[in-house]
């Protein structure tokens, strides 16, 4: 019965995922919009660490290589409830989004290997920005969309302690985009609307190496790259006169109506790390992440010189401590408690007069653990605040608080056949 409640919340969660809105950070407007990582939320809660972390019972999207270390079957699903402040010059607004961010199966292929299956939102378009700064011209910006990413992750242990692994995937989606202008002056109002589907493949490379130090210490280093890749840019973009009457839009002229084809390149991002710690016990672990500078050919995508993309960096330091895994008087020994910090450069620049701002990012995290009485299943729960952007030189800065939600269920007897005596 719990395996075919599991599938079904997995296909119902797959439908779920592909048709939601996941940001309302107007930093979405820039490139194919914003970037999610492929974190779970244990590894969110801890800052993002995992590159180096091996788990027997916990989903490991960061190295395909910690697939190796899979003993149970594992479903994992995970989402996030996000608080957004945005401040410009003496101004503010707030909103909120809510959104699955994961859902997953993995399971150990005899005992030195694991495969793990998925679907993941990749990015995602969310904003609606007003220029009414000059009350004679009236500008509207607005979007929506986001590509997600399904993917297939497999880790073998190639010698003892080293640990290999690949991970396939396909990112597919739709952005849509659209600037309308009104003139106070002018009867009629115009729109530049502009859709585009996104696809493509990207491939991932991982390994890890653990060795056991005096007292029971485990050294853990490991490294992860994603390969460099094009996505595929087709879409349409046209503009027309329309007239606003009681908040509709009537449209009118069609000025032009064309097609447009181009690509998207995907740069290379490399992730080391290492951490030590003691197995179901404590671990304290650093990554540090580094990606070359998106680029497209696609003018559904351009910039108009308003901003453009430089190399970008991540540095995250975590960890975690259990109490006593096996405790029988106290639930709360029994509690994973984890925590960690991230420091990151988005690669993103913004133009503010005559010069470029860079767009940083820094997040504060904690999280818990919560064994379920089932066998080793858990809820795990991570609270994330963090500052985005500036207010100098005009920008915008965002003050965030998320709270993310996982249910991990596991499943020892998975691949068991029953037996009738």
């Amino acid at each position: 019965m719990i395996k075919k409640f599991i599938l079904g919340v997995f296909v119902f969660s797959t439908i779920a995922i592909t048709a939601q809105k996941n940001s309302a950070s107007p930093y979405s407007y820039f490139g194919i919009g914003e970037n999610f990582e492929s974190l779970t939320v244990e590894q969110a809660s801890m800052g993002g660490i995992g590159v180096a972390l091996k788990d027997t019972y916990h989903l490991n999207f960061t190295n395909p290589a910690a697939n190796a270390n899979l003993r149970a079957a594992t479903y994992a699903i995970g989402g996030s409830l996000n608080f957004l402040t945005l401040k410009e010059g003496n101004t503010s607004q707030s909103g909120k989004s809510t959104n699955l961010r994961y859902i997953s199966l993995g399971f150990p292929i005899g005992s030195k290997a694991g495969l793990s299956i998925g679907l993941q939102p990749f990015s995602s378009v969310g904003y609606s920005l007003l220029d009414n700064e000059n009350t004679s011209n009236i500008t509207l910006f607005s979007g929506e969309g986001g590509t997600n990413k399904i993917y297939a992750s497999f880790g073998m242990y190639a010698a003892k302690g080293l640990s290999l692994g690949v991970e396939a995937g396909f990112v597919f989606g739709n952005l849509e985009n659209s600037v309308l202008n009104q003139r106070t002056d002018v009867v009629l109002a115009t729109k530049h609307e502009e859709t585009i589907n996104i696809k493509g493949g990207q491939f991932k490379l991982g390994a890890q190496y653990n060795r056991e130090l005096k007292n029971k210490l485990q050294l853990h280093t490991g490294a992860s790259i994603t390969l460099q890749s094009d996505f595929s840019a087709k879409g349409n973009e046209k503009m027309y006169s329309l007239s606003l009457s009681t908040g509709n839009e009537v449209p009118r002229d069609e000025l032009f109506n064309r097609t447009v084809n181009g690509d998207i390149n995907m740069p290379v991002k490399s992730i080391f790390g290492f951490g030590l710690g003691k197995e179901n016990k404590w671990y304290v672990g650093v990554n540090q992440q580094f990606q070359s500078a998106l680029s497209t050919n696609n003018s559904l995508i351009s910039n108009g010189g308003t901003y453009k993309y430089d190399d970008s960096s991540k540095f995250s330091i975590g960890g975690y401590y259990l109490p006593k895994m096996n405790s029988i008087s106290s639930y709360w020994d029994r509690v994973t408690y984890r925590a960690g910090l991230r420091f990151e450069d988005t690669g993103l620049l913004v133009k503010a007069g005559n010069d470029f701002t860079k767009v940083k990012d820094f997040g504060i995290n904690v999280g818990l653990g919560l064994p379920l009485p089932r066998q080793l299943s858990n809820v795990n729960i991570g609270f994330e605040y963090g500052q985005k952007g500036t207010t100098n030189n005009s920008l915008v800065k965002e003050n965030y608080f998320n709270i993310r939600m996982s249910l991990s269920l596991n499943d020892i007897k998975w691949f068991v056949k029953t037996r009738i005596d």
